[in-house]
């Protein structure tokens, strides 16, 4: 079962709902945020916990199991077409981001990860060849970590 990918991209707008901003974790999933991404309105506590759980099992610090829940009730119905039949997914919204997580995790293992800068609180999707994107964005995260190595050698040296 292959996840669309504007699952994968909600979770990855989810995931990065808690960016830092001025030294500060700032909070930007709201009911508007929701309603952009495809979730019930007034849903926001529990779109938050599913969000606080995805990012602590994305950072090692939760096992999986604690997204479970939100695979309740989640089926996958077949539809009669033209071709024979073809498989759709019932689901609640969070068991949709859910099921993205997992599909990344069998597809790409290891690709969705925390930035490599211990200051953000961003995520990304490597989709580089080799696999070895470490920051959320080279002209952020990347140049600030780049500058400051080439600073402390410079200053040691």
């Amino acid at each position: 079962m292959m996840v669309s990918v504007i699952w994968r991209d909600v979770l990855l707008d989810l995931l990065n709902t808690t960016p830092v901003v001025d030294g500060r974790r700032t909070e930007l999933l709201d009911e508007g945020w929701l309603a952009a991404h495809g979730a019930d309105r007034g849903s926001v506590d529990e779109a938050r916990r599913v969000r606080d759980d995805l990012q602590r099992v994305v950072r090692g610090e939760a096992a999986a199991d604690v997204l479970a829940g939100c695979l309740d009730g989640v089926r996958r119905v077949p539809h009669i077409t033209d071709e024979g039949f073809a498989w759709s997914t019932d689901a609640p919204w969070a068991g949709h981001v859910v099921l993205a997580w997992g599909e990344l995790q069998r597809e790409l293992p290891g690709r969705l990860r925390p930035c490599a800068n211990d200051e953000c609180r961003l995520f990304l999707l490597d989709r580089s060849r080799a696999g070895t994107a470490r920051w959320c964005s080279m002209k952020g995260c990347g140049n600030r970590m780049k500058a400051r190595r080439h600073y402390d050698r410079v200053s040691r040296g």
